[in-house]
């Protein structure tokens, strides 16, 4: 029995607008080799503005990701998943801007 894991996230980026203002955008699909891997590369991009997936805010304020562990195991020649979430925040928002990107997201 091998077990094979793999992160993956995805999620709503804030940013600021070219006009003013804050809007919620898709955030850039990750994929890593581990939970840590996968917020550096989320930091980062968020960091560099690459985590927007393409809308060109003035500038990134934070995010929404919901991060997912996949876990497959092959047994008895059968496949079987096992996937689990977590909701996380990145950079630095206010409590205005977590309710606005939950609310959001579950829409």
């Amino acid at each position: 029995m091998q077990l094979i894991t793999t992160f993956s996230a995805k999620g709503l980026v804030l940013g600021q607008l070219w006009g003013g203002g804050k809007a919620a955008y898709p955030a850039a699909k990750l994929e890593g080799p581990n939970r840590a891997a996968l917020l550096i590369e989320a930091e980062t991009r968020l960091a560099n503005g690459s985590l927007d997936s393409g809308m060109g805010f003035e500038s990134l304020c934070g995010a929404l990701l919901e991060i997912g562990q996949s876990t497959f195991v092959t047994l008895n020649g059968k496949l079987f998943v096992n996937i689990e979430f977590e909701n996380i925040f990145i950079g630095p928002l206010s409590e205005q801007d977590k309710d606005f990107l939950e609310t959001v997201l579950d829409n």
